[in-house]
């Protein structure tokens, strides 16, 4: 299928784990990009020659994000790891015009990149930027009671050595039936290496990564889902 040329994704910014880059494409043509938004198509243009550009949320599993959105009706969310902002712009197109966002990172200039396109789409009321690293900001907000089990809503794509961590403060902040995506949980695929190449692929960010899925799994107090998209994505809803 022909796409948009401007929709082409370079295979080496490419983070679909799908057998070929032109089925990859094939994905995104016919399914994300005919329904990406404005806006959004604007930041991944922007973004796309940034040396950094892999950090960025991939189109299709932004797309999955955004239906998730949709179908819990989420209204309150926290954000962990920003970038230059896609995941963040897709929520705040999606949640209710009175939505909060909580967006933590530690790079307020990458952040910025992605502002014009943010306030340019009127939803820049809807975020809160916090830079600094994620967890004192987590602990913090647990300090006051009122926010345990307020959010409806929790991505993360930040630290992947800290996403445990990341996971016990927020299974307190997201309420009972709330959601929290994990992205980049197959990194790069790097989590079904033999250990010999392992070390070439990630090094401690992957038996990282490997040892988040396998805590994940055991953990009961959520429902889970791995949805192949991107670099691999986590749903967890929480039970209790």
């Amino acid at each position: 299928m022909e796409g948009d040329s401007s929709n082409r994704i370079i295979p080496s910014h490419s983070k679909g784990l799908l057998q070929t880059p032109e089925l990859y494409q094939y994905v995104l043509d016919t399914t994300v990009f005919p329904r990406e938004p404005q806006p959004l198509k604007e930041l991944r243009d922007l973004t796309a020659n940034h040396p950094r550009a892999m950090m960025a949320t991939a189109p299709d599993a932004g797309q999955f994000v955004a239906l998730l959105l949709k179908l819990t009706g989420a209204k309150k969310t926290i954000e962990l790891g920003v970038f230059t902002g896609y995941s963040l712009l897709l929520t705040a197109l999606t949640i209710p015009q009175d939505g909060k966002i909580t967006a933590i990172d530690t790079n307020h200039e990458f952040y910025e990149i992605g502002l014009p396109v943010i306030r340019k789409a009127g939803i820049g009321h809807k975020i809160e930027f916090i830079e600094s690293e994620a967890l004192p900001v987590l602990d913090e907000l647990l300090k006051k009671e009122a926010n345990e089990g307020s959010y409806d809503f929790a991505y993360v794509d930040a630290d992947k050595l800290n996403y445990w961590n990341y996971h016990e403060r927020l299974m307190k902040l997201v309420k009972v039936g709330g959601i929290i995506a994990y992205d980049n949980t197959l990194w790069g695929g790097s989590v079904a290496a033999d250990s010999a190449t392992v070390g070439h692929k990630g090094g401690a960010v992957t038996q990282s990564t490997i040892q988040f899925n396998k805590s994940i799994a055991a953990d009961p107090r959520v429902d889970i889902s791995l949805a192949p998209l991107g670099d691999g994505i986590t749903v967890c809803r929480r039970i209790y």
